[in-house]
This record gives C-alpha cells, structure tokens and sequence, in this order.
C-alpha cells in the first residue's frame, strides 16, 4: 500500500519512498506512474471530488528508488520549484558501487552532457561546448567483499549525474549497465537509493528533514554485510 510508504505529509506536501523500477511520470510503457498513485490516495483519502491537484517537484530515474517530493497545492508546486532552482533542497544518496573509489571521501567535478537519443550523460574532465558542470561530494561508509557503499551529496542536479560520474570515477553503480557495471540486478534496479532530504518548508518556512529506508531485499542485505 501507498500509505505505508508515505514519508511526510501536510496540506501542502507529501514525500513518499519510491520502489526501484516505478515510474515516476507517466510514459510510453503505460505503467502506472506513482504521481497518479498519489494522485489517487489523495482523492481517496481525502474524499476529494473531481481532478485531485498534485504536482511533481522532481524526478528519479525509473530503476533508482528513495524520497520523492509531490505538492498538493500550486503554491507549494510554485515554491519548491524555486528551491530546486535556487539549488536549495539538499539531497544525499546511498550508492553500492563495483571497485574502490580512490579515496575515502572527496568531491568529482566534471562536465557533463545529456545525449536524448541514447538517453544516456557524458562526462569529459575538460570543458566542451553544450557541456554543464557537474559536482557531487562522496564519503566510503561501508565495504563488502565485493562491493563499496557510498554516500553521495549532490551539489548540482544533471541528468544521471551520479551514475555517470561515479562510473568516470571507476566505480560504477551495481546493476547500472548502461554506465558500466559487470552485470544486471536481478530485478532490473540499479543499487542507487535517495535517502535522505532538507529543505525549508515553502509555507510554514520550518525546516524538513526526511529519511527514506531502503525497502530492496538485496540492497539490505549487501549494507548489513559491509
């Protein structure tokens, strides 16, 4: 059920823990979106009559899982779309990782461009034409026999950015093919998960901190044998 994976609620937001491999949006697969999912609690479990406004503030990859944050209000949409341009809603990711990041912890700073018809970023060390800055800080919190667990904070928000940059490093995501892993996950996820949120409330103006649990079986099992 949706309800027990709801994070935060109020009258303008809600936060929910998305599944690996739930669509975000809506797109040609005609699977149902968890916007529409939220849509529909909120219709349901607030009686509400006729079209039921909620508005996305911001995306995950199909195969990642973690927080989502969803407006119920078009001022709260208003609002926290300026905090996602302002850069202001701080986002740390949980990533399992082949190989060993060169140190412990650090910052990758590269450039990096989108390609739409591969849907797929690349990263270059130099600056090139078209190409935008991409920064993260990571920190080493675990180690497996065979794999690494990362924490990741994102500084900027490009498309695939921790997946590409993460593999420029040598440490590609586990399961994420597209950028390099060995092999696939059992059930199509990449090990990335966003764990945790901040950010000032648009309308109450206090501070909101969010954790997101993972929910993959095998993404906990891998974190309790680090």
């Amino acid at each position: 059920m949706l309800s027990s994976r709801i994070l935060y609620e109020d009258n303008h937001l809600i936060i929910v823990n998305k599944l690996n491999n739930e669509l975000v949006q809506g797109d040609i697969s005609g699977d149902v979106p968890l916007l529409e999912k939220v849509r529909e609690y909120i219709k349901n479990t607030y009686h509400k009559q006729g079209n039921v406004f909620c508005g996305l503030v911001h995306r995950l990859d199909r195969p990642v899982s973690g927080a989502v944050i969803f407006a119920k209000t078009s001022k709260a949409l208003t609002r926290m779309n300026q905090l996602v341009k302002e850069r202001k809603i701080d986002k740390t990711y949980i990533a399992i990782v082949e190989n060993r990041l060169e140190n412990a912890e650090g910052v990758l700073r590269n450039h990096i461009r989108k390609n739409e018809k591969l849907n797929k970023s690349f990263i270059s060390d130099i600056p090139k034409e078209d190409y935008k800055i991409a920064e993260l800080t990571y920190k080493i919190i675990g180690q497996s026999k065979r794999y690494t667990i990362v924490e990741v904070q994102l500084m900027t928000g490009r498309h695939h950015q921790i997946r590409a940059q993460l593999s420029h490093a040598g440490a590609p995501i586990k399961g994420d093919l597209k950028y390099g892993a060995r092999r696939s996950n059992k059930d199509g996820s990449i090990s990335l998960h966003a764990a945790k949120l901040k950010f000032e409330h648009p309308v109450s103006h206090q501070m909101v901190e969010v954790e997101a649990p993972v929910l993959s079986e095998e993404f906990r099992m891998i974190m309790g044998n680090e």
